[in-house]
């Protein structure tokens, strides 16, 4: 990941969501975005066939995202986002709902937002289709997280978040610290680390993450090693991705060893081996469409395809 879209929460949180978002309220200190997308996309697969059911899976959706800032003095501002998704069965999810202040130290926030590991799965997270199906061993690694206090702070090249999610259930909580640097000719690295309480169980995650960019190719690659009941789980996952004119095309592989029946049951966790391609074509900073096929690797699991067409605004 660039150094670039690295540096604090709130230049991410400003550009997340839609490239074409507008400025609906802006003043001397403050300001307020509006920005979102319409997205019809479907799926084709075994995996969705059942009595009732057929291979044909409509997964079309729509996000709506509301972003502030205000600056208070030199040293101080403010800062809120709020998200949600909205799919064609009238499901409603609230996908992020913070706020923070920002300091000549840092930045401070807490609501439902990402965890610290999320600027090292990103690296491997590139795909509008499929992808990201291995980086998570535990539930405090992913992104969204409710009760996420969070810290975000750049010192001397490093890119560094640290955030505790404080769980309504007792004996559940997790916390986690990562930092990436980037170097000036196009690689950067990044180490993580968490560990959660569930009851009895003290589970961990220690996270690797490596990218390197050059012109138009960007290659990821993540290995996470967790534990998870007393139970040892590796994860790896690898990104290629490269540019031509308004195509990008991307191909991920994502691995877990979680291949034993009695494994999954005592972590939880699903197997994981499948390999997948995408196309996307951007036609101008609004609309997009994109294709892709995943390749699952586990006897259970069949083939995807996946496409869809998306508008940002």
């Amino acid at each position: 990941m660039k150094k670039a879209a690295l540096t604090t929460a709130i230049l991410a949180l400003m550009a997340s969501g839609s490239a074409a978002a507008i400025t609906v309220y802006q003043d001397d200190t403050s300001e307020l975005k509006i920005g979102g997308r319409a997205e019809g996309r479907f799926n084709i697969s075994d995996n969705n066939k059942s009595a009732s059911d057929s291979a044909f899976d409509d997964k079309s959706r729509a996000r709506l995202n509301i972003v502030g800032k205000s600056q208070i003095n030199d040293s101080l501002y403010g800062f809120g986002k709020y998200e949600a998704q909205f799919d064609t069965d009238s499901k409603i999810e609230n996908r992020y709902a913070f706020a923070g202040i920002g300091t000549n130290f840092g930045e401070f926030s807490y609501g439902k937002q990402d965890s610290a590991q999320v600027m090292l799965t990103d690296v491997t997270d590139t795909m509008a289709t499929f992808g990201a199906d291995a980086a998570d061993i535990v539930a405090g690694n992913k992104d969204k997280r409710a009760n996420n206090f969070l810290y975000s702070g750049e010192f001397g090249g490093f890119d560094i978040q640290a955030n505790y999610l404080a769980n309504d259930e007792k004996d559940s909580d997790s916390y986690g610290i990562a930092a990436m640097y980037g170097f000036d000719f196009g690689l950067d690295l990044g180490l993580g680390y968490v560990g959660q309480t569930d009851g009895d169980d003290d589970d961990s995650q220690i996270n690797f993450a490596a990218q390197y960019s050059i012109a138009d190719f960007t290659l990821g690659g993540y290995y996470a090693l967790g534990s998870v009941a007393d139970e040892d789980v590796n994860a790896f996952e690898i990104s290629a991705l490269y540019k031509l004119n308004k195509w990008t095309f991307v191909a991920v592989y994502n691995y877990n060893d979680v291949d034993t029946a009695a494994k999954q049951a005592i972590t939880g966790l699903d197997e994981v081996d499948n390999f997948a391609i995408e196309a996307v074509y951007k036609f101008n900073g609004n609309l997009r469409t994109y294709a892709g096929y995943k390749f699952e690797q586990v006897d259970s699991l069949d083939d995807q395809i996946q496409a869809g067409i998306r508008y940002d605004f």
